[in-house]
């Protein structure tokens, strides 16, 4: 067998340059292989600027057959799957439609990671390894690829050089040996925050959304002491600023400020978390009203909204959004990040609505830094106000992020419907080889309850726990605590300590996932279809079985398991113990 794409195509085809202003005569592009990664570089011999808009690297044609991919999305909901003429969206709010990025018509475009997995050939791994300063897009039509640096239309100025990010093509059988190649690699160009621990925790959002108060985080605090204290992190997730911006102004429902609610956090034995949203700003808040300069500019040079340009935000709009190469901007963060960790005492910080620090057709206060620059020089000016704090990511540029977090979002929202946890298990699962590698992944919380107009079956509980289970990544309570029964907080007490594994897949449909461990394995069995489901799988060694959750010896098995009957919607997890 061998892959539709693979070095030596690649080799053989010839960069393209794709101006605005200017002509390519006098433009030198070189490119440097070591094994499966290369560096391209473009550097102006000419006395001219030149306006470039995008660098072909490589082009070529594909075979004449519809071929199983998958592709990550630029922002943290925006993965596509399928195959090549019938793609599907993985997540909910694509890059193309919401979020507006730009997509040349007829193309299939995904960013940074794609691999493709024709039946019958060996897997091909395409990849950017670095993002520092450029986005890595991969198009396809039905006859040709292309992997294209977007260079966003700047100048490229006489004698200067650009060095683009690093490219890694790999092909194989295992799609995850591929995926670990790809992370190793990654680690080096971008050393992964280490935080000491998997955060465990409590999210105030999916109960009370922005209509948190003071009281109720008492009120869930005070169980969580005597049920649950295993849950280390309580996050007050929105509802406690008076206007998107103004995270360090005192808001109506908590009167006592946050110094005094975080205070009671740690006097009770847990860390304080917050949620803030540091890119955007609504019109009403005092930062955009004071400080109109510090926000990203249309061609009229007025602070442009959000929705002009991309996904205009959730709550509170129109949003603004400030300008991550602006000085003045980057000490505020500081200020503002350094204020709650040492005044307030924070130390773990949920930052969503990061995509924004990346958004696109906007002019910055440096006219040279690309979107990408703008965001991570926004970051880092956070990382130097945080201290020792746990930095989550949220809705934020995925490979933009990279060495830039301890801890990731690897899903949309979760909701208490069927179909919503279906989606977020796939687009976790997608991204389990990331746990532990480029960061911590965060699968979002737990739910065990439902709510009015919910009507989620038991099984389907079931599935979503055994995906937090699977995702090896971060526990957070995502419910009234004080309502929850006494067997859903054992059910949370099940779950922690995190187990630090993601579960690798037997398949390309993530049914059947196994996490590995030294003298034992934990293996998962998900159901997405509408009706009961057996499942059968070969043993590499005798094992004893038990079921995980109820502790159910199930016997000795030699060479195969076979489980039936899982219900529609459901899930088992089984533990596997090596024999001899």
């Amino acid at each position: 067998m061998h892959a539709i794409i693979n070095k030596e195509n690649v080799r053989l085809s010839n960069p393209e340059i794709r101006l605005e202003q200017g002509t390519s005569e006098n433009l030198i592009f070189s490119i440097n292989w070591d094994g499966d990664f290369c560096q391209h570089q473009l550097t102006n011999n000419s006395k001219d600027p030149v306006k470039v808009r995008e660098v072909v690297l490589f082009s070529g044609n594909l075979p004449d057959e519809d071929i199983p991919f998958y592709g990550e999305g630029f922002q943290q909901n925006g993965q596509r799957g399928g195959t090549l003429r019938r793609p599907e969206d993985i997540g909910f709010v694509p890059d193309r439609k919401e979020y507006k990025l730009p997509q040349v018509a007829n193309r299939l475009t995904v960013y940074s990671l794609v691999v493709l997995s024709p039946i019958n050939r060996t897997h091909t791994l395409m990849a950017f390894t670095s993002c520092n300063r450029f986005s890595g897009e991969f198009r396809f039509s039905e006859k040709v690829y292309e992997v294209v640096m977007d260079t966003e239309g700047l100048w490229l100025a006489p004698g200067e050089k650009w060095c683009f990010e690093e490219f890694m093509i790999a092909c194989g059988d295992s799609k995850t040996g591929l995926l670990n190649r790809l992370a190793e690699r990654i680690e080096m160009n971008h050393p992964r925050l280490i935080f000491p621990e998997t955060p465990t925790g409590w999210c105030s959002w999916y109960h009370y959304g922005p209509d948190i108060t003071e009281e109720d985080v008492i009120r869930n605090l005070d169980i969580i002491s005597k049920e649950i204290p295993g849950l280390k992190y309580i996050q007050i997730d929105d509802g406690y600023q008076p206007f998107m911006g103004d995270w360090l102004e005192p808001g109506s429902k908590f009167p006592h400020g946050m110094r005094w609610l975080c205070d009671q956090i740690r006097q009770r034995g847990f860390e304080p978390a917050i949620w803030v949203a540091p890119f955007i700003a609504e019109g009403d808040s005092k930062v955009f009203r004071e400080h109109p300069d510090w926000f990203l500019t249309g061609k009229d040079g007025k602070p442009i909204t959000a929705g002009e340009v991309s996904y205009e935000g959730w709550r509170c709009t129109p949003w603004y959004v400030l300008d991550g190469t602006h000085i003045e901007v980057q000490q505020h963060f500081t200020k503002i990040f350094s204020r709650m960790r040492e005044d307030w005492g924070c130390s773990y910080f949920k930052l969503d609505a990061s995509f924004w620090g990346a958004i696109q057709f906007c002019k910055h206060a440096d006219p040279s830094a690309t979107r990408i620059e703008a965001y991570r020089r926004g970051m880092q000016a956070i990382l130097r106000g945080s201290g020792n704090a746990f930095i989550l990511g949220c809705n934020a540029p995925v490979w933009g992020s990279l060495g830039l977090i301890h801890g990731n979002r690897a899903t949309n929202d979760i909701m208490r419907y069927w179909e919503k946890f279906k989606s977020v298990a796939l687009e976790l699962f997608h991204r389990n080889w990331q746990n532990n590698r480029l960061w911590i992944n965060d699968p979002d919380c737990i739910i065990l309850n439902n709510i009015a107009g919910s009507n989620l079956s038991p099984d389907e509980f079931s599935f979503h726990i055994a995906m937090i289970q699977a995702s090896g990544g971060m526990i957070l309570s995502g419910d009234n605590v004080t309502a929850l029964n006494p067997s859903q907080l054992e059910i949370l007490r099940r779950l922690l300590p995190p187990v630090n594994q993601a579960a690798h897949f037997l398949d390309d449909n993530y049914n059947v996932g196994i996490q590995d461990f030294k003298d034992h394995q934990i293996l998962f069995c998900f159901n997405y279809d509408e009706k009961a489901k057996s499942f059968e799988f070969d043993l590499p060694k005798p094992v004893s079985i038990k079921d995980y959750w109820s502790g159910e010896d199930l016997g000795i098995f030699k060479t195969t398991f076979r489980t039936d009957n899982i219900s529609a919607h459901g899930a088992m997890v089984f533990y596997l113990e090596f024999l001899g």
